[in-house]
């Protein structure tokens, strides 16, 4: 069905779908553009969003023609603070979203949905990408699963109000116990990115059904992976270069480096390094990607500026058990050599070294060279090209 709006509404739904249409790789299917259309974005948007890395505050009472302005623009509307929480003067931080447009059909398109096939969205978010679903397939064949009661609650109002009754359950879909309303399903698609394939999710998808997961590591949130499932209980699939989720609850990691990691007694081991820090932290995602798969434990954040004599910038690495750490210094001024420390257990800059080593010899490849198995038993085995030539796991034996 198609929901009746006003005039500017349809004007901002016509344009959104143009631009999605010149900007994509190809124009959206029929289907989807049907979808696009029936489904008003603005009606699962909030009177309150935040608007770019900022998170400047777009209020639709005060300021209606921005905020319609930003519903229908090809970009990430933040829907949510802090899980819900008033964060006061403290730090403010996105917990939920409306996805980029281009982002949500470029996943659907990728998702491979057929009339008949019945579908499971992790993550309901605003309730948008569960109705785009609906409107393609019916709402009997389609569930979408949220964590966040209140999110929950507003997702049902909202597709409520577009006319769309898709199943909405709330639960922690990292837990079993959540989804056994679902079983044999054709598609499964998470909203929010994974660290590891929680347990159940591919036992859910019946053989040759699809898994398509956005993709996250402690080093880069970037990626998708699209699992195929078989009839021995695993799954495997190529990666994706595109899209970066919140992520799964459930796997959140909440480290600081002065707060939880370096203490005032350490005394880290010195030497030097020929790598720039920037080679492996900083533009390059086809190189965070490599060592993000590589480094499943490693985190990393640059401190300018760190008050240090003769240093203008300073790469902090931290594993997620916050036992090793390693700090690598820049002078500001020279790129051949810089000065390393390290402390506990494992040498950090040197499985960096070695992993990036590697990924230069195969290369330099890109994620979409890069793969993934989930074998029955829910182990994790990643690969580069063919299931036959693992990566190398440093700091795991």
């Amino acid at each position: 069905m198609t929901v009746a709006t006003g005039a500017a509404e349809r004007a901002a739904a016509s344009g959104l779908l143009g631009r999605l249409n010149e900007t994509l790789p190809q124009p959206l299917a029929p289907e989807w553009a049907a979808a696009c259309e029936g489904v008003p974005r603005h009606l699962f948007l909030p009177d309150l969003v935040w608007l770019g890395d900022d998170l400047v505050p777009c209020d639709r009472r005060k300021d209606p023609e921005g905020w319609l302005r930003a519903a229908y623009t090809d970009a990430p509307v933040v829907t949510q603070l802090n899980d819900g929480a008033d964060p006061g003067d403290g730090e403010r931080w996105p917990s939920c979203s409306a996805s980029a447009p281009g982002i949500v059909f470029a996943m659907l398109d990728l998702l491979g949905v057929r009339d008949g096939h019945r579908v499971l969205e992790i993550g309901t978010g605003t309730g948008w990408n569960a109705g785009l679903l609906a409107h393609r397939l019916g709402p009997d064949l389609v569930t979408t699963v949220e964590v966040d009661p209140a999110l929950a609650e507003r997702a049902t109002a909202n597709l409520r109000a577009a006319g769309l009754a898709p199943r909405v359950v709330t639960g922690d879909a990292a837990e079993p116990d959540a989804l056994d309303v679902c079983h044999d399903l054709d598609r499964l698609l998470a909203t929010c990115s994974v660290r590891s394939v929680p347990p159940g999710w591919v036992a859910r998808v019946k053989p040759g059904g699809v898994l398509l997961l956005p993709w996250e590591t402690p080093w880069l949130c970037y990626g998708l992976v699209r699992l195929v499932a078989a009839s021995d209980g695993s799954a495997a699939g190529r990666f994706h270069p595109r899209s970066a989720f919140m992520l799964l609850r459930g796997q959140r990691t909440d480290l600081r480096i002065f707060r939880d990691v370096v203490r005032d007694d350490h005394v880290p081991d010195e030497r030097s390094t020929a790598l720039p820090p920037w080679s492996v932290a900083g533009d390059d995602w086809a190189a965070q990607f490599a060592l993000g798969l590589q480094l499943p434990d490693v985190w990393w954040t640059w401190h300018e500026g760190p008050g240090v004599d003769g240093v203008s910038a300073r790469l902090w690495l931290a594993t997620t058990d916050a036992t090793s750490w390693a700090a690598v210094d820049w002078d500001g001024e020279t790129a051949e050599r810089f000065t390393v420390w390290e402390h506990g257990d494992r040498r950090l800059w040197r499985e960096v070294e070695a992993a990036y080593r590697w990924w230069r010899s195969q290369s330099r490849p890109g994620p979409e060279r890069f793969g993934l198995t989930v074998e029955p038993d829910g182990r994790h085995a990643l690969w580069l090209q063919t299931p036959d030539r693992p990566l190398p796991q440093w700091g795991h034996g």
